[in-house]
């Protein structure tokens, strides 16, 4: 939190003095899916308490809203993977910020008919679905670890994103660290090119994919799954336990950095150690000019950021 602040009263010294509006003033961003639930919200409560600051925010996933900020076509971006250090320069000398907002986790829905309950993956398993090297539903690398369950011998049709994001960034992270194989044919990024598959934009695409295609699996973040009631399993971590999507499990998996987070704040928590950390949890980040062409606006951001990480 120290850094987080240090990193704003800089900001806000670039963006200038406080600023009376007569009108209100616009703020205008786009970027990631996976904290689109909690940043409406937040938009919309401190618009109720600043009237004369409103939020636009489009929600098109994380690599479109590097794509804007980066074009300078927006106020601020999102994303759920940190900006390699290629995009960064990309920037034409516009120093990009990333300040880390909430922790979210990502996990693997389903759609299985008779299958009602919290699935086991293991990391083999889930690593061979996303590969395209599990493809039955009753395979015994499944099976054994869901012994009380019923699985159908059916065909698995994976559903991944369309579209550059940050969901995909933190899955494919995770698949990376998990998979020797994946790492080398496939690697991480926001947008990857998938072994198997259909795609869906957004995590809304994916979970009406998954929602209306019998069989399937994908990923999303929790509150996706939550929020469409589709049924969701556990993931098997590093120390090899199955581990359920939780406020306490993602705290856990945050809390591995705790002590050797990066100046800039950009970090992956996949994979971490710990008995309970879940495995596929990461930041995400809102992306800010450290230098403000508009003062007003780059004031507005600052209050906002510093209403954020306390009273929001």
């Amino acid at each position: 939190m120290k850094k987080f602040l240090a990193a704003l009263m800089s900001a806000g010294l670039m963006a200038g003095g406080s600023t009376l509006w007569a009108d209100a003033l616009l703020i205008n961003g786009a970027g990631a899916t996976f904290p689109y639930p909690i940043y409406s919200k937040w938009f919309d409560v401190y618009h109720q308490s600043n009237p004369n600051i409103q939020f636009n925010y489009q929600s098109i996933g994380s690599g479109g809203g590097i794509r804007q900020i980066t074009a300078k076509t927006v106020d601020f971006g999102a994303t759920d993977g940190p900006m390699s250090d290629t995009q960064l320069q990309t920037a034409e000398g516009w120093t990009i910020l990333h300040f880390p907002t909430v922790l979210g986790g990502v996990v693997p829905i389903y759609n299985i008919e008779g299958v009602t309950g919290k699935l086991n993956f293991t990391q083999r398993a889930i690593s061979g679905i996303f590969l395209g090297k599990i493809t039955n539903w009753s395979d015994p690398e499944i099976q054994s670890v869901n012994p009380d369950v019923k699985l159908p011998s059916a065909q698995i049709v994976v559903v991944h994103r369309s579209d550059g994001s940050g969901t995909s960034y933190c899955w494919t992270d995770f698949l990376s660290k998990i998979s020797k194989e994946w790492s080398s044919k496939v690697g991480k990024g926001t947008a990857v090119n998938w072994p198997v598959g259909l795609g869906g934009k957004g995590n809304e695409g994916v979970s009406g994919l998954v929602k209306t295609t019998p069989d399937s699996i994908g990923y999303v973040e929790l509150i996706y799954a939550t929020q469409n009631k589709i049924e969701y399993g556990r993931l098997q971590n590093l120390a090899g336990k199955f581990v359920n999507c939780t406020l306490a499990s993602v705290s856990e998996a945050a809390a591995s950095v705790a002590d050797k987070m990066p100046a800039d704040f950009r970090v992956s928590i996949t994979n971490p150690p710990g008995a309970d950390a879940y495995p596929a949890a990461t930041f995400t980040w809102l992306l800010i000019y450290k230098t403000q062409v508009n003062k007003d606006k780059g004031q507005a951001l600052v209050d906002f950021l510093k209403w954020m990480l306390a009273d929001g």
